[in-house]
């Protein structure tokens, strides 16, 4: 199960250190505005699908706020089958799909869950609603 802050799902980007950080930056910058994630974790964690106007805390290495996002879109959709629409509004800048893919492949291989291209791909969307001092500088953290 996640980590809750205040009754929200927690999102972490990625995995801690550099790249978390980096993955942060781009979403409180408003380069990054999805993110995918692999379909059998969230069984394998007792998780459901986030769904349209579910907002998510945004953590740092720390698990602390450090903003909040609103999910706009969810979609689940093979690895093979991601759009390029979708990889780019992650924001990570990739220049094409391929690239896309053989990042997301390495990344996920590394952290030790290889993906195919039938590997089923949580396509989530968000944006920000709220950012700095904590995550909440709106006071903002309503569902």
């Amino acid at each position: 199960m996640w980590t809750r802050i205040d009754g929200l799902r927690t999102l972490a980007l990625g995995t801690p250190g550099e790249l978390r950080t980096n993955l942060n930056t781009l979403v409180l910058v408003g380069a990054k505005t999805a993110t995918a994630g692999l379909h059998d974790e969230y069984a394998e964690q007792g998780e459901e699908l986030e769904h349209v106007g579910e907002r998510l805390a945004l953590v740092d290495d720390q698990d602390t706020l450090v903003g909040v996002v609103e999910v706009t879109g969810v979609e689940v959709t093979s690895f093979a089958e991601v759009p390029w629409e979708f990889a780019r509004a992650e924001g990570e800048g990739d220049r094409s799909i391929d690239k896309w893919r053989a990042g997301h492949a390495a990344y996920w291989a590394r952290v030790g869950t290889p993906v195919t291209d039938n590997t089923e791909i949580v396509c989530v969307r968000f944006r920000l609603v709220s950012a700095g001092d904590g995550g909440v500088a709106t006071g903002d953290l309503g569902t």
